[in-house]
């Protein structure tokens, strides 16, 4: 798969998808899909187009964003999907006030479309005043064919990216996994911590979560990762150390299971499988250590059968 961050200077025939993709959900799995049928009858590659960083962070940076998905792990499924090119293009102010019908003459013309592929919800152009409806019109004036994908729906569920967010911020693994279509995840980098765990005999990597992902609520969970190559289970707690500390920010700490070797600066994605409990203060080392056994035991039962 190719990444692209300038526009192209050859015109390459392409079906483009486009939209956010934030966690590259079931109902996104299924345009992109949808895409690649359409592209397989015209005989051209899938393109995907991305704005980074995301408009939100440009438009309305007050408010915060809560991804679910770094852009490495974006661009690791749509090679999975079958996307043939991602364009990753700057999002920029003067961007955001390109008209609808100069962003189809600007953006998506030099990119080869022969056919588009969106969303029942995606908005477009200057104010998001471009709709479906809209780009319909613009291709027939333009000469590209328009797929227009209706709600994608689970057991009667909508599949979105905020309903997947809600889910997680509940702390509700098993229907964010449902939506998503796997497990969810969460990616960082593994710095220094207080390394109290390794003094309790629960050595953890303390993991500094990727700029602007959603932090799942505080707990402590089932999850695994892939390190060096192989699957490694464990459990991780999101939380303030209440033990430990009345006033403390939000960590993010993994055990590995049976799993020895200097993880420092690495960057991790760790799969969350289920919540275990809820964060809780402890009477003492002992109850602590008590119930972190427990946690292992039923994190290890949990995982056993995975891989």
């Amino acid at each position: 798969m190719q990444v692209q961050t300038n526009m192209p200077t050859n015109k390459e025939p392409c079906v483009l998808a486009l939209g956010n993709f934030d966690g590259v959900h079931l109902g996104h799995r299924r345009l992109l899909e949808h895409g690649l049928r359409q592209a397989e009858r015209l005989g051209v590659g899938l393109s995907v187009l991305l704005f980074e960083p995301h408009p939100l962070k440009v438009l309305q940076p007050e408010r915060g964003i809560q991804l679910l998905t770094a852009n490495q792990e974006r661009l690791k499924y749509f090679e999975e999907i079958g996307v043939n090119t991602v364009f990753l293009i700057p999002f920029t102010r003067e961007m955001a006030n390109t008209s609808p019908e100069d962003f189809v003459i600007r953006i998506l013309m030099p990119l080869g479309v022969v056919r588009v592929v969106v969303g029942f919800n995606y908005s477009f152009g200057a104010h998001g005043k471009g709709n479906p409806e809209l780009i319909q019109l613009l291709g027939k004036q333009y000469g590209f064919g328009v797929s227009v994908l209706q709600a994608q729906m689970l057991e009667g569920r909508v599949i979105s990216s905020s309903s997947i967010r809600k889910a997680l911020l509940q702390g509700d693994i098993a229907l964010a996994s449902a939506l998503l279509g796997r497990s969810p995840s969460l990616s960082g980098t593994v710095i220094h911590g207080e390394e109290r765990g390794r003094l309790l005999g629960y050595p953890t990597a303390n993991l500094r979560p990727n700029e602007d992902i959603l932090i799942p609520k505080r707990g402590v969970y089932a999850v695994w990762s892939t390190i060096n190559g192989a699957f490694v289970p464990g459990m991780m707690n999101i939380g303030m150390k209440p033990t430990f500390h009345d006033m403390y920010g939000t960590s993010v700490e993994v055990n590995f299971f049976d799993f020895n070797g200097d993880l420092y600066g690495q960057e991790l994605t760790i799969h969350i499988e289920e919540r275990l409990r809820d964060e809780r203060k402890f009477d003492g080392i002992n109850e602590l250590l008590l119930q972190l056994k427990t946690d292992k035991i039923k994190a290890q039962s949990l995982l056993k059968g995975l891989f």
